[in-house]
């Protein structure tokens, strides 16, 4: 075992409960003043909206009939909704009153890559609108704000997804990937699974498949873009071993890329029949069973691997941070992903993958909500960071 610094590793190593957090730029203001609570309210903050988005999502399309399981599955959208509505007024804040820390943000490489998670969240909140938020606010309501929230988060994704990389390229520092680098490019495949349950909404013919094909083309920009950097990201763990315990969470990222261009595929071929010609539907069927059955076995063999790590991570003193938040928007693609497999394929091994995933989902969700909640109330999340510690890495 070696000692390292930060300064040497890259990408930077957080302190728990704040992970992703920049350092102060030089030159900021003071940590005083008004509106000086959400100066160190990062990007990151959305994976809360994501993933308590994504618990009302999956639980509604679960294979098995739970009693009430609908109304509290809402209850979670209508959750999620809040934090939305909350994090973009405080995030406005952020921008306008701290602007220095809000561009340390953009040119540090463990904070920008998380401005994905804007697009996710808008995209998850709007496609739960359209799946369980109708029960309360009505269809048409459902059908215009999943429309806004699917226009406005296709938009900052497709920019995430072309800008953030640049950044990566021309400004960033690195020195080694990290899990995080998935999030900007993951999210056109979240607007690819959404967009399908708008095309029953807009006029049958020219707008109804073209709508669907964007979204087809949207999969292939995340899947060609996913297929580049997730190699880099192993390779990065096989040559310089476990990543920093409070990023150890991050791991789980790599599901979701493989949960959510399953659940897009299964949508695809839900929506294609009376969109797109024959043989293009009947195609989009097939495909659905024969790209998700192998990529949701390996996002099995990934969640077993991370899994791993996480609990190797935990004996090794990891406390909590904001990456908890990844243990819940992946795996809950995974869940979407299952129940999809599950309808196509019509086997009980895929409906009960998918319970047993949305258990684990809810069990992770319990714990980011319970800890995220007490640092808030504390104080502690939107602290300023505190002077990096020095950590440990394995050396060959």
């Amino acid at each position: 075992m070696a000692t390292i610094t930060p300064s040497s590793q890259a990408p930077q190593a957080p302190q728990a409960g704040q992970a992703g957090q920049a350092h102060r730029a030089p030159g900021a203001g003071a940590p005083g003043g008004r509106w000086s609570s959400v100066r160190h309210l990062g990007p990151n903050w959305y994976a809360s909206v994501m993933g308590t988005a994504i618990v009302g999502t999956a639980g509604a399309s679960l294979p098995v009939d739970v009693p009430g399981l609908r109304t509290v599955c809402t209850a979670f959208w209508a959750l999620s909704l809040a934090m939305l509505l909350t994090l973009l007024t405080a995030r406005s804040l952020h921008w306008l009153h701290h602007r220095d820390q809000a561009r340390a943000h953009l040119l540090d490489p463990t904070m920008a890559p998380f401005y994905g998670c804007l697009s996710m969240a808008l995209l998850a909140v709007g496609g739960g609108a359209l799946v369980v938020g109708r029960d309360w606010i009505g269809l048409t309501a459902a059908i215009a704000l999943g429309s806004v929230l699917f226009v406005a988060g296709t938009v900052i994704g497709l920019a995430a997804a072309a800008g953030i990389p640049y950044l990566m390229v021309a400004r960033h520092h690195i020195e080694g990937a990290t899990p995080v680098w998935l999030l900007p490019v993951v999210a056109p495949m979240v607007s690819a699974a959404v967009g399908p349950l708008l095309v029953p909404h807009v006029a049958a013919g020219q707008a109804q498949e073209t709508l669907l094909l964007l979204c087809y083309a949207l999969f292939g920009v995340s899947l060609l873009a996913t297929l580049v950097m997730l190699p880099l990201v192993f390779g990065r763990l096989v040559t310089h071993g476990p990543l920093p315990l409070a990023l150890t969470p991050t791991l789980f990222l790599v599901l979701g890329p493989l949960g959510q261009s399953t659940t897009a595929a299964n949508k695809f071929a839900d929506t294609a029949p009376g969109v797109l010609p024959e043989p293009y539907a009947h195609g989009f069927a097939a495909f659905a069973v024969l790209y998700g059955v192998p990529v949701m076995g390996f996002a099995l063999l990934w969640l077993v691997f991370a899994g791993a790590l996480v609990v190797r991570a935990r004996r090794r003193g990891m406390g909590f941070a904001m990456t908890f938040w990844a243990f819940t928007f992946p795996v809950g693609t995974c869940v979407t992903g299952a129940e999809g497999l599950a309808q196509h394929t019509g086997l009980a091994l895929f409906r009960w993958l998918a319970v047993g995933l949305y258990a684990l989902l809810v069990a992770a969700w319990l714990v980011a909500a319970a800890h995220t909640a007490r640092g808030l109330f504390s104080g502690a999340l939107l602290a300023a960071p505190g002077a990096p510690r020095p950590v440990t890495a394995r050396t060959r």
